[in-house]
């Protein structure tokens, strides 16, 4: 019986010395494999000494190496430092009041943009100052600001008036108003002028380069007479304020963009310029038969002969 387990048929035989092929020829190759293959420890205790000798040569170099060297360093120091310190312009103290001061104002009196931004903030929420001492209490104006302002606030006193048909309304007392450099807003502090009447004051203004006189005012479009005279007492004119037009350079239209000149008179003038030369008086403006006497008289506070 035990001759039948050592029977094999010819296939089974033929898969036999298959298998014992097989095995041979992988014991042969596990035997010469590393005679083909490089040392791997040698590489591995090379490259660990190599690791080695790199990371030592990095702590004996300076720290600021690190950066001095840096391949953006150049670039970078091209941009501007934008983080600077804004420098802001040289106060210029006048009268002003902080309830009807913008944004513009305040910072032209010396104080930083984000202390007039608080004080609008202040005023658009319903708050207002009703004698200087509150001005002090605003965050970011310094005992020392404050001191030096105090003699330039100007808040008129007020009184409440109630008639039976309408309900209380506030009228500003003494109100005095520089008419070259006051805005819309104090404007409207005086009885009689409202948001339209201010607009057109400005707007005149800005034509003319400046009032001569409180006088003119009669020249905006709308004033009557009887708000003028209840008006003209509450201003004062900074003559020196006045935006010139400098005759021997301007053109044709820079000449008829003035309230008093139109294209005809504007052209005389630069046609006399042309002819003569450079003007040195208004004397010589008297012999343009289009130019009245009326409109030179009120012309000359407007014109320079530089």
């Amino acid at each position: 019986m035990w001759k039948e387990w050592f029977y094999f048929t010819k296939g089974q035989r033929v898969g036999i010395m298959v298998l014992l092929s097989l095995i041979l020829c992988l014991l042969v190759v596990d035997w010469a494999l590393p005679y083909f293959l490089p040392d791997t420890k040698q590489s591995s205790d090379l490259f660990e000494q190599q690791a080695k000798t790199f990371l030592d040569s990095l702590q004996s170099l300076p720290t600021s190496q690190f950066y001095s060297h840096s391949p953006y360093q150049k670039t970078w120091n091209q941009y501007p430092k934008t983080y600077e310190k804004q420098v802001l312009p040289t106060p210029v103290l006048s009268r002003f009041n902080p309830n009807e001061l913008d944004s513009a104002g305040f910072v032209k009196l010396g104080l930083k943009p984000y202390v007039a931004s608080n004080i609008l903030k202040y005023r658009v929420k319903g708050g207002k100052f009703h004698k200087p001492e509150d001005f002090a209490k605003v965050w970011g104006i310094s005992p020392e600001k404050f001191n030096e302002l105090l003699p330039y606030i100007d808040m008129p006193t007020e009184i409440a008036v109630v008639t039976p048909s309408q309900p209380p309304r506030i009228v500003k007392k003494d109100v005095i108003l520089e008419l070259n450099s006051t805005d819309t807003a104090q404007l409207q502090q005086i009885r009689g002028i409202g948001i339209g009447y201010a607009k057109r004051i400005i707007a005149y203004r800005k034509r003319l380069g400046g009032f001569y006189n409180v006088a003119q005012l009669r020249e905006v479009w709308g004033m009557t007479p009887e708000l003028y005279t209840q008006i003209a007492s509450h201003f004062t004119v900074n003559a020196q304020a006045i935006t010139k037009i400098t005759v021997n350079r301007a053109s044709v239209e820079r000449l008829m963009n003035h309230p008093y000149l139109n294209f005809s008179k504007a052209k005389a003038i630069y046609d006399l310029r042309r002819n003569k030369g450079k003007l040195t008086s208004s004397d010589q403006l008297k012999t343009i038969a289009e130019v009245d006497p009326a409109t030179l008289y009120k012309l000359v506070p407007y014109l320079s002969f530089e």
